[in-house]
Formats: C-alpha cells, sequence, structure tokens
C-alpha cells in the first residue's frame, strides 16, 4: 500500500480515481496525481547469476530450466542481455548430475574416481550438481 507521495514524500493523499483499473491518489500537501508502484514478479540476482555460471559450464538452457525452475527463455534473455559467451572448446566431453548429499559423499569417497577426473561441484535447490568433465567417458553413481 502507498504510504507517501513519490514527488513531496507527504503522508496524506486522497484516492482520486481510476485509470486502467488501477487506483490513482492525490497528494494534498503538493497537489500531485500519482498511481500504485508496480508490482510485478521479480527473480532473485542469485538465480540469474547461477543460471548463467551453469550456461557457462556447458548445460543447455533446458538443462538448467530443470535445475533451477525457471523458463528456458527467460535463461535465453539473461545470456543475451549480459553478452554472455561461451569459450570455444570448453568442456567437452562434459556430463552434468544433480545428487543428493549421500549421493555426493559416496562419489567423493571413491578415490579411483578422483583421480581419473575432473569436476566442479555447485549447490542447487538442495541437490549437488556434478559437473565431469574428463578426457574419456566417466560412470558415476546414481
Amino acid at each position: 500500500m502507498i504510504e507517501k507521495c513519490p514527488k513531496c514524500s507527504g503522508e496524506s493523499f486522497v484516492k482520486a480515481g481510476l485509470i486502467t483499473y488501477k487506483q490513482r491518489f492525490k497528494c494534498k500537501d503538493c497537489g500531485y496525481h500519482f498511481t500504485v508502484a508496480k508490482e510485478g514478479k521479480s527473480i532473485d540476482a542469485k538465480i540469474v547469476k547461477r543460471a548463467l555460471q551453469l550456461y557457462l559450464e556447458g548445460m543447455s538452457y533446458r538443462e538448467i530450466e530443470s535445475v533451477l525452475g525457471v523458463s528456458h527463455v527467460s535463461v535465453m534473455n539473461w545470456v543475451k542481455k549480459h553478452n554472455i559467451t561461451r569459450p570455444d572448446g570448453a568442456l567437452v566431453d562434459s556430463k552434468q548430475h544433480l545428487l543428493p548429499h549421500s549421493k555426493l559423499v559416496e562419489l567423493i569417497n571413491d578415490q579411483s574416481f578422483l583421480n581419473q577426473t575432473n569436476l566442479l561441484i555447485s549447490r542447487v535447490n538442495g541437490h549437488y550438481m556434478v559437473l565431469t568433465f574428463a578426457p574419456q567417458p566417466v560412470a558415476i553413481i546414481n
């Protein structure tokens, strides 16, 4: 709800009609007419940052959509807006896996896996996204 005039910060105002189904107000102090501030749906900056990070790590738009729960179109728009480009040849043989904590611990305890694989671990929505990339394909515990 409106607490003060956006022009003079006065706290006394009255209703002054409707404009396209939005309530209009008039400030008693300065006479300024204004409407209710737009309350839109906004995405947390952390989600945008994480989506861009996952994109740079090699995930597709649809994979990011399934992991973060945001539209793949939104991810595409963020990539265009921030002018993000993937480096050429980055993470060619990469695979992404979404694991619960217990499976991640099993994976990390496997010494042979760690010696043969490059990996990146990110926390995503209560799970861990493990991005593996190695010269040869690597099987992961499911």
